[in-house]
């Protein structure tokens, strides 16, 4: 039978629902939908309605962060939000006597707070919830006095409990800059035992052992702010000790060059304690080497100080590594005199000479022709180790001039004119009384002396002994870098 028939199987008849009137209809689809309506609001109210509601969070520098959005009933009464509003506040106990009022939709706050951070908060957290049309935030902010120490309090507080959270890290940083502390010493003495046998200055050994005993405290404190988490900062204290040592040494450029001059002064040495030479256009014997400059004693007895980077750079003349010495001077003779003869009579004289080496052999060659005389200059080689340059060459020119007037060989001076346009005017005078007696003078001699060495020349060695005594008395600041490894480790 057809559902829409009006009889049913037994018999009897049977409504269906589209037999039923559409008044009928109306009110069950009414019902059903108030029915879904009265759930969803149950579970709304569980779910928004709750009082538990958290603290709101604060920022890391302490200031409230902005209110997210607050949900209240999907058709919300002024009540409702007033209430909802006003638990809130109270519970982040920020605000004193916080007071919410509702009206159309328009939330009207009053009350205190301690700062205007607290006051903008509250403002945000009434505008983000639902239902609010506008916001009137009258909370005022409670002025501090001048005699409030709380937040200095505050401040201590943090800073004690800051403190006391990084104990652990501070003893551990003390421990291992302890320990890398006495590994650095145990390197620094490891490597001045093993550099002793070799063949270097004490300052050389010096710096290399104190370099690896530095290097060792700069990995300690790698390892430190490794283990305090501060790994950029680490590899910047590492890598920037090369950009340090370049900024030092532009600043402190001189000392810096120095103090590398010495170092290398040091490793080559080209000269000894007690040589004769000449750096930086002075001349004298080296009395010491320190880390600044290279201290000589002159031939004058004056010490001078000479900047170390200057002896690096500059030329050297070391006269002690090499005592043998070549010397010369010039002597004119008249161009009516035979040139061979004047030679053969100066070389005799210096093969005849004590002072005078024969190896390498002496030269007597022709110069220039002067104006009056043709100038010859004597070659001659001595012992600068025994004897003194200055008085040898003097006793040679004194022994050439005197053998030249023996054998007739003219000396004469330079030719000059003098003219007198107006003549020379003599006069005649007469002697009054008896003339005063001349005061004593020194004989002339008759002949040139055919000693070596005269009273005046006080022989013809040298004054090195001399000159070095006066340097052993003389004080001098400064390490001498020139001391043998040998003595100086046994001093």
């Amino acid at each position: 039978m057809d559902d829409t028939s009006g009889a049913t199987n037994d018999g009897k008849p049977r409504i269906g629902v589209r037999q039923l009137p559409r008044t009928t209809r109306l009110i069950c689809v009414t019902f059903l939908c108030c029915a879904v309506l009265t759930f969803t609001s149950v579970a709304a109210q569980q779910v928004y309605g709750s009082g538990d509601m958290p603290v709101p969070a604060k920022a890391p520098d302490g200031s409230p962060e902005p209110p997210g959005k607050v949900e209240v009933q999907p058709v919300a009464k002024d009540d409702e939000i007033r209430q909802r509003i006003a638990h809130i506040l109270e519970t982040t106990n920020w605000f004193n006597e916080p007071t919410v009022t509702v009206q159309a939709g328009i939330v009207f706050l009053k009350g205190t707070t301690e700062n205007d951070e607290s006051r903008q908060w509250a403002g945000d957290l009434a505008k983000n919830t639902e239902g609010v049309v506008a916001v009137v935030n009258q909370i005022e902010v409670a002025p501090t006095t001048v005699w409030d120490f709380d937040p200095a309090f505050q401040v201590l507080n943090d800073i004690g409990r800051g403190f006391v959270r990084l104990l652990p890290l501070i003893v551990v940083a003390v421990v291992v800059i302890a320990i890398s502390w006495i590994l650095a010493r145990l390197t620094v003495l490891a490597l001045r035992r093993r550099l002793l046998g070799r063949s270097l200055s004490r300052l050389l050994r010096e710096v290399m052992a104190r370099a690896g005993g530095m290097l060792v405290m700069l990995a300690g404190l790698y390892l430190v702010l490794r283990i305090a988490g501060l790994t950029q900062l680490a590899l910047t204290v590492v890598g920037g000790t090369g950009l340090i040592g370049l900024v030092l040494g532009i600043a402190f450029r001189d000392i810096t060059e120095n103090f590398l001059a010495s170092l290398f002064l040091s490793l080559h040495q080209p000269f000894r304690e007690g040589d004769l030479v000449e750096v930086a256009s002075v001349t004298g014997y080296v009395q010491r080497l320190t880390s600044r400059a290279t201290v000589l004693m002159t031939l004058d007895g004056n010490q001078v100080q000479v900047p170390n980077s200057s002896v690096f750079k500059g030329t050297i003349r070391n006269f002690t590594s090499n005592p043998n010495r070549r010397d010369d001077f010039i002597v004119g003779i008249g161009y009516d005199d035979s040139i061979p003869f004047a030679q053969e009579v100066a070389l005799k004289v210096l093969a005849e000479h004590p002072a005078v080496l024969n190896e390498p052999e002496p030269l007597v060659l022709v110069d220039n022709l002067g104006p009056s005389t043709v100038n010859l200059r004597v070659y001659f080689w001595l012992d600068g180790g025994r004897h003194s340059w200055l008085k040898v060459k003097s006793s040679v020119i004194r022994h050439v001039k005197r053998a030249f007037q023996d054998s007739g060989i003219s000396l004469p001076d330079e030719a000059r004119e003098v003219t007198f346009p107006h003549g020379v005017p003599v006069r005649m005078v007469e002697s009054e009384g008896t003339a005063e007696p001349a005061e004593p003078t020194l004989a002339k001699p008759t002949a040139e002396p055919e000693t070596v060495a005269t009273k005046a020349e006080a022989g013809l060695q040298n004054e090195s002994e001399e000159i070095k005594g006066q340097a052993r008395g003389s004080w001098t600041p400064g390490e001498n870098l020139l001391t043998s490894s040998s003595s100086a480790d046994t001093s």
